[in-house]
């Protein structure tokens, strides 16, 4: 199939379409019935497409255009709950899985900031000496850092992490409004900060203190960050190359899309914030401790790959236009 002529060739019955179901609520009776033939219409031109293109986003669109016109016909709505369990088994799923190379190129850059960082500060007595006193340095590994952890209330320190998390990854979103050129430099500077910390522990012998207390919450939390960078870059590189749509469109859709990754990852961080407040203090063994902040990256990771690679298959986009207004009906 010529996926550009076929195209071409419907753009202004899709068009059509979409303006009909957006004034469904002031429609003629000769507009109802335009609106019930270019439904029928273009559902035949979705499942040509489903069957004959490979481009998702192309039928991602009509998907949601098809669903809306649907609900306009039929006039059923979904119950919330239907609502409630495709954002968390198609929106959010999809849109990290489908920013995965964006995503696994921020952790990569971030971890080689953090060893470069960490490298330089042990091999250059000058620069240590800059970052604080002997005594400084020495109150920072020997006590600072553990009791961090564990100096206020679980519950107080649980909220309190959630709401730095949150933040730095709500900048990296936000920051996706001016093509995500500020994203870098918030990673970087979290990277150079852990690989300044990393090195001082390293050094001072206390690598059992840094990754027992940095494991168990940090692999989700990073991991969190890490996709809000992915998915506002994303959205940035969009905007200056959004191939063959209009640049509206690509930003319209992909500004959605984001939309529904801020709303999963104040979910993901609150439970990387949990971690951090229960598990990372708590007297379990070093190995427990570690083991579940391995379980719940394996878990997220797993969740991600699963569905979102099946509503990639399935033609879904993230963007929360696709979410259907009706109950499916045959």
């Amino acid at each position: 199939m010529d996926v550009d002529a076929f195209v071409l060739a419907h753009r202004d019955s899709w068009d059509r379409l979409e303006r009909l179901v957006r004034n469904r609520n002031r429609l003629g009776g000769a507009e109802i019935d335009e609106l019930v033939e270019l439904y029928q219409r273009t559902s035949t031109h979705l499942s040509m497409l489903r069957s004959g293109s490979s481009d998702s986003a192309l039928v991602g669109r009509l998907s949601s255009l098809v669903a809306r016109a649907r609900a306009a016909v039929t006039g059923a709505h979904a119950p919330l709950s239907s609502e409630f369990t495709r954002f968390w088994t198609v929106s959010f799923p999809v849109v990290a899985y489908r920013a995965w190379r964006w995503w696994l190129a921020s952790a990569v850059v971030f971890f080689l900031v953090t060893g470069v960082i960490a490298s330089w500060v042990m091999g250059s007595p000058d620069v240590q000496s800059t970052i604080g006193t002997p005594s400084e340095i020495d109150e920072l590994v020997n006590h600072d850092f553990a009791s961090y952890y564990s100096e206020h209330a679980a519950a107080a320190f649980g909220l309190h992490v959630w709401v730095n998390n949150s933040w730095v990854a709500a900048k990296c979103i936000a920051f996706s409004v001016v093509l995500g050129v500020p994203i870098p430099f918030v990673l970087l500077s979290n990277a150079a900060n852990l690989g300044l910390v990393a090195e001082l522990m390293l050094q001072a012998g206390k690598a059992d203190v840094l990754f027992g207390l940095l494991l168990p919450h940090s692999l989700l939390e990073l991991t969190a960050v890490f996709l809000a960078g992915a998915v506002g870059m994303r959205l940035g590189w969009s905007v200056i190359a959004p191939g063959d749509r209009p640049r509206a469109q690509v930003l319209a859709e992909q500004g959605r899309a984001v939309v529904s990754a801020a709303v999963g990852l104040v979910v993901v961080l609150l439970i990387s914030g949990i971690i951090e407040a229960f598990v990372t203090p708590s007297p379990l063994p070093t190995f427990v401790r570690i083991g579940i902040g391995i379980l719940a990256e394996a878990a997220f990771l797993t969740y991600v790959i699963f569905f979102g690679r099946r509503a990639v298959r399935a033609g879904e986009t993230g963007d929360i236009a696709d979410a259907p207004d009706v109950v499916p009906t045959g």
